[in-house]
């Protein structure tokens, strides 16, 4: 698969996806301090900026993945640079992203306000609009989970405590006559190109 991870940064997503095996994986950030860093450690990056780079692009990719949240575009910047994604996607490819989810009633104002640069917020329902609107289907939203680093056994017990909060939300929610299934702090998404 030829992967393109846009806002790589010093590479960890590149490290992971290589030492999976992918052969063919190419990372590019704006910051070259960055890539720089990548570099050193022998990982495919460049300096590069998005939207420049995705206007030279058209079916080169399998797989895209911004690794920056897309709450740091305006809703206009966003829709673009998903039309862009698109095109720059083979045929079947596919994109996998994330984003600052406004439904978490304890944390989605908050990490909206936290940084000037956070433009928005999304849902399950309105990150499915954004990735329509750039041209994408079969959009698959999921929940991003905090709690990753399975040795610690700690995090299990923030698991299961994040989970007994998050069903009484979600009968909270339906009592108000909300479908909202996804509460986690982030949500992610995967949406293909059609064939």
């Amino acid at each position: 698969a030829r992967i393109l991870v846009i806002s790589c940064g010093p590479g960890y997503l590149v490290d992971v996806l290589v030492k999976e095996g992918y052969t063919q994986v190419r990372g590019i950030d704006s910051d070259p301090a960055k890539v720089e860093h990548a570099r050193k450690r022998g990982l495919p990056c460049e300096v590069a900026e998005a939207f420049p780079f995705l206007a030279d692009a058209e079916r080169e990719y399998d797989v895209i993945i911004p690794e920056q949240e897309l709450n740091h575009l305006t809703y206009d910047e966003t829709i673009e640079f998903l039309r862009m994604a698109h095109r720059a996607l083979k045929p079947g490819g596919r994109i996998i992203l994330y984003a600052i989810n406004s439904a978490n009633p304890i944390v989605g104002s908050e990490n909206r306000a936290q940084n000037i640069d956070h433009f928005y917020t999304v849902t399950e329902y309105s990150i499915a609009q954004l990735l329509s609107l750039g041209g994408f289907a079969n959009i698959k939203p999921f929940p991003l989970k905090l709690y990753v680093f399975w040795k610690n056994p700690l995090n299990y017990v923030g698991l299961a405590l994040t989970m007994v909060i998050e069903t009484m939300l979600r009968i909270l929610f339906k009592l108000y006559g909300k479908k909202v299934d996804i509460l986690s702090k982030k949500i992610g998404a995967v949406a293909y190109r059609q064939a």
